[in-house]
């Protein structure tokens, strides 16, 4: 299923703090993990914004490492206050999908005949 790009911008930083959390990364590299995830349409140029923006902010710290194949890579890595920021991000992602699953309540089926006894109820 294709992304929508607007949902995706709220949660790319998240991720992107995720993944670097679990290890550091240079940007392609990173944009390969998303993709791996289950973000098949990512394209390179949405990541670089987002990491400029996140080392910016102090959410990562960078370094240059030297390449056969071709300049210098820069890997990022989370610094402490990216840590809490990945912390924050996720309690605030998980709130709003209780919240929405709750709102979305249970999801109709394409059985007319079934009995409302066995349709599923809102937690």
């Amino acid at each position: 299923m294709q992304q929508d790009a607007q949902s995706l911008r709220g949660v790319l930083p998240m991720l992107i703090l995720s993944q670097l959390h679990r290890a550091e990364s240079y940007g392609y590299e990173l944009v390969v993990r998303l993709q791996d995830i289950g973000l098949s349409d990512l394209a390179t140029g949405t990541v670089y914004p987002v990491l400029s923006r996140l080392e910016q902010d102090g959410s990562l710290t960078s370094r240059l490492v030297a390449s056969t194949a071709g300049p210098a890579r820069k890997y990022y890595t989370l610094s402490p206050a990216g840590k809490e920021a990945l912390k924050l991000s996720t309690a605030r992602w998980r709130y709003l999908v209780a919240i929405v699953h709750m709102g979305l309540g249970p999801i109709p089926t394409d059985e007319p005949d079934q009995p409302e006894s066995l349709r599923e109820e809102p937690k």
